[in-house]
């Protein structure tokens, strides 16, 4: 298993190309078909975003310690316009676009945590991450 995937998203096929990767990490990394499922999802949230405000990013998968557990960090950074009010960001409903104003507030329903670090037009990074099941290696 790789230790470290990077996918870059520059468009819609690379949400798929993503999505796929952090589905083939989470079933190596003994992830149940639900939670696969929901880190696929949530990695589908955050690089549509990418793709929709900045155009361009890249999606990181990792394993790491978070909280002194391990776990399997998604990254989703860009360098796009950055989000001007990220607690009205995370909120259900709220868009500045055409969206349902679903993805953010949706990703961090499925993943265990969600951070959200943004500048105005310095960009934006993403953090979730979803606790290893206890017998995983």
């Amino acid at each position: 298993m790789a230790a470290e995937v990077v996918v870059p998203v520059n468009g819609p096929d690379d949400i798929v190309t993503a999505r796929q990767a952090g589905r083939v990490m989470a079933s190596e990394l003994g992830f149940s078909l639900t939670d696969v499922t929901m880190i696929a999802t949530a990695i589908s949230e955050v690089a549509r975003n990418i793709t929709s405000y900045a155009g361009s990013g890249e999606i990181r998968l990792l394993v790491e310690e978070r909280s002194g557990r391990k776990a399997l960090v998604v990254e989703a950074a860009d360098q796009g316009p950055g989000i001007e009010d990220v607690p009205r960001a995370l909120e259900d409903g709220f868009s500045t676009s055409s969206g349902l104003g679903v993805g953010l507030p949706g990703a961090r329903r499925l993943m265990d945590q969600l951070e959200v670090h943004s500048r105005p037009g310095h960009g934006t990074l993403v953090l979730m991450w979803k606790w290893l099941p206890p017998d995983a290696g």
